[in-house]
Parts: structure tokens; sequence; C-alpha cells
């Protein structure tokens, strides 16, 4: 699927990213990265690179959501998260040289900026300073992949593996009184994938959360009236 191709954000004559983690480098730092990196906007269901692919450098999530997932030798997928504005991917595999550990597809049409291995090395090797950074958020991964398979290896029900996914989406959505309400349009096998259940169960249990008023959906938007009442009912 051809990507159109955008330029980054321009503030006063210098190219800004909303990014957090470009934010955390130095003002000479941002200003070199950025110059290595154009942003193009792919649509939905775009497979930026995928798992065991020889790494071909990094990319910038400057607007849309980017879901990440490993998967077996048999087809079946596990999904790990999703990645928002602001966020790098493909760091590790581009710093060691060995093959993404993951599959990155846009979830809704998305602007992204790749960064050529190449380019991204010769980044650090010109701010030694942000290795700090990149270790950072190294570790950041590796506990949101931690969470996640907690979240599917251990949680004791499929009701309280969902409340726990919605519960984590929805800090990202919009603040309403007791609860939040955020963008969802994943099918019910799609959110399957994030907690290791078939999709009838994902029905099921959606089905109850509904019932009992624990969620509502309108046209794409899930809300979540109440939070604790959700995070009580999973932990029943």
């Amino acid at each position: 699927m051809q990507a159109m191709r955008d330029g980054l954000d321009s503030v006063g004559g210098q190219t800004q990213c909303p990014g957090e983690f470009i934010r955390k480098f130095s003002p000479a730092a941002q200003k070199d990265l950025l110059t290595l990196a154009t942003a193009s906007t792919y649509q939905a269901g775009h497979v930026l690179f995928a798992e065991k692919e020889a790494p071909r450098g990094v990319y910038l999530v400057m607007e849309g959501e980017v879901k990440l997932s490993i998967n077996s030798s048999d087809g079946r997928r596990l999904s790990l998260r999703i990645a928002r504005k602001g966020e790098i991917l493909g760091l590790c595999a581009t710093l060691s040289g060995s093959p993404y550990e993951v599959t990155a597809e846009t979830q809704y049409p998305a602007k992204i900026a790749p960064i050529g291995r190449r380019e991204f090395l010769g980044f650090l090797m010109r701010h030694p300073e942000a290795y700090q950074t990149v270790s950072e958020e190294l570790t950041r991964e590796f506990t949101l992949a931690c969470e996640q398979l907690r979240t599917v290896g251990l949680g004791s029900s499929a009701p309280e593996k969902l409340a726990r996914l919605l519960l984590e989406w929805s800090e990202n959505g919009q603040a309403v009184e007791a609860g939040a309400k955020f963008r969802f349009s994943l099918t019910h096998e799609e959110i399957g994938e994030f907690i290791g259940a078939s999709r009838e169960t994902v029905t099921r249990t959606l089905t109850t959360f509904k019932n009992r008023r624990l969620v509502s959906f309108h046209g794409s938007t899930l809300t979540i009236p109440n939070k604790n009442a959700l995070a009580s009912f999973a932990r029943c």
C-alpha cells in the first residue's frame, strides 16, 4: 500500500516532533535527529516491519496508532500492545543488528517517520549522551512486555484480562466523570489476540460488560462510565 510523504511539523522555522521520546534529548540532538526523518502517511493495516526481518532502522510514530504483535509457527498471533504518538519502534533490533522481534502494523491511518539504521547509529555516535534516553526506552519496552505477558499468562479469567486491557487503553482516552471514553474499532478476534482468548469468549464477555453497564458503545467509541466499577467486577 503506497504511503504519502509529508514533512514534519514546522514551528518557528525548525522541524518539531511531538514525541516524548525525542523531547528527552538535548535541543541539538533533537534537531540533528529530525533532519534524518521524513514522515509518511500510511493507511490502516500497513505493515511497517515484520518479525524476523533484518532491521532497516527505527520508526517514529508522529500521529496514529501501531499494533505490535508476535506470531507462532502455526499462525497464532499474540498482540502485545498499541504504540501511540511519540513512541519509537524497532529500537532493539536497530541497535543489536538482530531481526525485528515483533511485527508493527498501523491500526488507523498514521504518520510515521522512518530513520535508517545506519543514520540512527551515526546519530548516536555524534550524541553519546542520547544513550541514556535510549536505555530508558529499552527498559520501558521490556516492562510493558512483562506486563502484557502477566496479563495473558497470569490473569485468572477472561473478564479480568479484558477489563485490564480496556482500563489500560482508557488511560489514553478522554476523561468523563468517573470514567473515560476512547476510540475502539477492533474486531472481537483482534481483541482476543491481546488477551489470549477466542472471539466467542470476547463476545460473551463484552456482552456481560454491556448488560451490567460497565461499558457502552457509540459507533467506534467505547465508554467506561465508572473505571472503579469495571476494575472491581474483574476482581470478583
